[in-house]
């Protein structure tokens, strides 16, 4: 893919396909299909065009960014239509997107829940992934299957209603 999304203000966005090294054969398949880092919102009609025209589901993990790049809200579903509402809620405050298409889909609940707890206190959004405090998040908000190491208070493992 090469693309080129125009000229806005100081930004200048574009597009394309990172290619890989010589003597990488590429056994190993990719974990995104497509990434988008902090692109400004006046870009987001342009490039949900051509992100739609060019085939791709547009299912995955999204961030929106504020003015000075830190995360305000982190997400997955449908990238477009949420990174739009979401300013709408928040226009003055979010200026900047990310999005993320995961090439198995499956995995994309477990790289939200991984981002979400990595941003924590920067988030403004509820409480449910997100810890604001020294205590672990739930080790079965990642697939079934998985292999885990979890911190444990002397008491063992909390219960549902104890306070996450």
């Amino acid at each position: 893919m090469n693309a080129n999304f125009g000229v806005k203000g100081p930004w200048k966005v574009v597009g394309g396909t990172l290619k890989r090294s010589k003597g990488n054969p590429g056994r190993v398949e990719n974990l995104f299909s497509m990434v988008a880092e902090k692109i400004p919102y006046s870009f987001l009609d342009e490039v949900r065009t051509t992100v739609t025209d060019l085939g791709y589901d547009s299912q995955g993990v999204y961030v929106a960014h504020d003015s000075m790049g830190w995360p305000r809200y982190i997400g997955r579903g449908e990238v477009f239509s949420r990174l739009k509402e979401r300013k709408r809620q928040r226009t003055a405050e979010l200026h900047y997107f990310s999005f993320y298409f995961i090439a198995n889909k499956k995995h994309t609940r477990e790289i939200e829940t991984l981002m979400i707890r990595t941003a924590g206190s920067l988030l403004s959004f509820n409480d449910k992934k997100r810890r604001l405090d020294q205590m672990t998040g739930r080790v079965d908000d990642y697939e079934p299957g998985t292999d885990f190491i979890e911190r444990q208070s002397k008491k063992g493992r909390p219960t549902p209603l104890d306070p996450i």
